[in-house]
């Protein structure tokens, strides 16, 4: 076991987690002299946990006597009688004159928002939706915003009075918008008239006129000014206009718990995504427990996310609010002008806790930058990776590049609880390619083909017991068939996520990649991740895609490759790879063949599209290409498929 960094007694004492755990132990006379010892707690008393919980987080509103009113799964019904409100408590923390959002844009100047100057604009956007809209508690309101201060507004806005918040980032076509705002049929749709990346300006105007065309139900349309140089659409009421207007009040709407805050969706790489909706209790109790015991965000924190609308990670970044930190917001290409832009705004703007994926911080290890040389980092004190299993190499930069004694959290959830299932805290050491542990409250575990826990060995990634950031349900699903399906078919009344993880003896954690996605040469049931974190070391590589190809009754396992700039394929580079591969793995994850391809196909919130390779592979379509980032690259695959 390779420990990179153990965190001090001092940084341990000073935590919010080590505040929480003297709480437990002055009310229950327990101890816990390690994290793994307080998340054991935390699943074995899990009603007490949670109660305690919005306690410690300061929860507006009220919470009622029941906790756990049904465990069953699906179903369970958490805080039956509570009352409370979202958007209230997000902004409960925040000091007037502190720096609330900081916007940074490429199509824009950088903005600065204080906590009440955040107010105001909730407040008077909240009066406009209700009283000028008719937005009523359940009713939907969408933006098509990139990530910036509008989105936070709007959002803040919607759930204050009790309506129902989804996004879509501006990158998204007419058709990736319409597959998602079409099935919830928002009341309200606020817009950005474009937005910039990479150097290069987006008009949405066109884009913009089509959804209204095809939405003709929506009552009011929204244009923010997000790209100066070009024309608000028509049939759209100016943003600034409703903020520079006093409307009448529309106070928080105390609402159940239960109460739709979010609607996120599936990549929908095989047909129109599902419709995930989540409560408004669940999600902010979730955050709470991960941003400020897991995070150990506070008051005085400046926290990043690199993120897009389209993503769960922006849900999570915006709910730093709740902590009463400083957001910095980005809407921009993070390699442009140049790829340590954001390690730049980092030192300059004094950021705490910088999040991005895992991608990213491959890109900068392969571009060799050494940020912490280059920039003042000294008050970033967290790093955050997600979107994919982090590898072990990225971890070693990470501690030679940014700093020796930042806590590398890499954290493993998904758009389905819309937080983390695994994760980091601030007590325990960070392992080299290893995950801290199983986040509080989530009874997390490996299981076997047989439903039986394992240690030491991969798994199935299940949540043995309810947790309240679960879906309240799907959209239009009314008997609840498609959310069963989803997570409930594999072992009945448990949730498995469709990962595999393997847990070691102290509780720290592998994400081996999608088990839905396996690979079974042989019969051997084989995670994706395994193999990449074998290739994408090799400097030669730049980035890699894994599928399973049927062969008469098996699979064959190929590895398309995305070469650095000046590498060709040649036998010898094959040959190491496989070498790389068959000597820190298995033979059978040793690939049949290796193909190099221009470009690896993602969604468009940064994961690898490995499902519609291989559904090219046997000879289909995929279905739904709107959800790709790039779907021009499915056009190799295609030439490979047909030779």
């Amino acid at each position: 076991m390779s420990i990179l960094y153990t965190p001090s007694e001092a940084r341990k004492a000073a935590s919010q987690l080590a505040a929480f755990a003297q709480r437990i132990s002055d009310k229950t006379g327990r101890t816990f002299s390690s994290y793994p010892e307080l998340q054991q707690w935390s699943v074995s008393d899990i009603q007490t946990f949670w109660r305690e919980l919005w306690d410690f987080a300061g929860i507006v509103g009220e919470p009622g006597e029941v906790v756990l009113a049904d465990r069953s799964l699906p179903g369970a019904s958490w805080f039956p009688e509570a009352r409370l409100n979202f958007s209230e408590n997000l902004l409960a923390r925040g000091r007037d004159g502190d720096v609330a959002l900081i916007g940074l844009s490429e199509s824009r100047s950088e903005s600065e928002w204080t906590y009440a100057n955040l107010k105001r604009a909730v407040a008077r956007l909240a009066g406009y939706l209700k009283h000028e809209c008719d937005v009523k508690p359940g009713d939907r309101v969408a933006a098509y915003l990139g990530n910036t201060p509008e989105a936070i507004i709007g959002m803040l806005a919607a759930s204050r009075i009790g309506a129902v918040w989804t996004s879509a980032s501006p990158d998204f076509g007419f058709e990736g918008v319409l597959d998602r705002f079409g099935q919830v049929e928002p009341k309200v749709v606020i817009v950005g008239n474009g937005y910039g990346y990479g150097g290069k300006y987006h008009e949405r105007g066109s884009v913009i006129r089509s959804l209204q065309d095809a939405m003709p139900a929506v009552g009011r349309w929204i244009a923010v000014d997000t790209l100066p140089s070009a024309d608000l659409p028509g049939g759209c009421e100016p943003w600034q206009g409703i903020l520079d207007t006093e409307w009448p009040d529309a106070p928080p709407e105390a609402l159940p718990f239960d109460h739709p805050l979010y609607i996120l969706y599936s990549s929908g790489t095989t047909g129109k995504p599902k419709c995930i909706v989540h409560g408004a209790g669940g999600t902010l109790l979730q955050h709470c427990k991960e941003l400020m015991l897991h995070g150990d965000i506070k008051q005085d924190s400046v926290f990043f996310y690199f993120t897009t609308t389209g993503w769960m990670m922006w849900n999570w970044l915006a709910s730093g609010l709740v902590t009463g930190a400083t957001l910095v917001l980005f809407d921009g290409n993070p390699m442009y002008p140049g790829p340590d832009v954001l390690w730049r705004e980092a030192g300059r703007l004094g950021i705490t806790h910088f999040g991005t994926s895992a991608k990213y911080i491959s890109a900068c290890r392969k571009r060799d930058l050494t940020p912490g040389n280059t920039f003042n980092l000294a008050p970033l004190e967290t790093l955050f990776s997600t979107g994919s299993p982090l590898a072990p190499e990225d971890f070693d930069w990470v501690y030679q590049a940014i700093k020796p004694d930042v806590s590398l959290q890499s954290i493993s959830g998904g758009t389905d609880i819309v937080s983390c299932f695994v994760g980091g805290n601030p007590w325990s050491p960070v392992v080299r390619g290893k995950i801290q542990g199983a986040n509080l409250g989530m009874d997390v575990q490996a299981w076997n083909e047989d439903g039986r826990p394992v240690v030491g060995e991969r798994g199935e990634l299940v949540c043995a017991q309810p947790a309240p950031c679960m879906p309240i349900y799907f959209w239009n699903d009314p008997n609840g068939e498609r959310y069963r399906s989803a997570y409930f078919d594999r072992f009945p009344g448990v949730w498995a996520h469709g990962d595999f993880i393997e847990f070691d003896e102290d509780g720290q954690a592998i994400i081996h990649g999608r088990s839905d996605t396996t690979l079974n040469p042989g019969g051997v049931r084989i995670g994706t991740a395994e193999i990449y974190r074998q290739v994408e070391t090799l400097e030669a590589i730049q980035d890699s895609l894994v599928v399973g190809k049927p062969v008469k009754n098996d699979v064959q396992v190929i590895l398309f490759v995305q070469l650095a700039e000046g590498e060709t394929l040649t036998g010898e580079l094959k040959d190491r790879i496989r070498k790389r591969i068959r000597e820190n793995t298995t033979p059978r994850h040793v690939p049949a063949d290796i193909v190099q391809v221009p470009s690896v196909p993602y969604t468009r919130s940064g994961k690898k599209v490995e499902l519609a390779v291989t559904q090219i592979l046997r000879g289909e379509e995929p279905r739904n290409l709107t959800a790709l980032a790039n779907p021009e690259s499915l056009e190799a695959y295609r030439v490979y498929a047909s030779g």
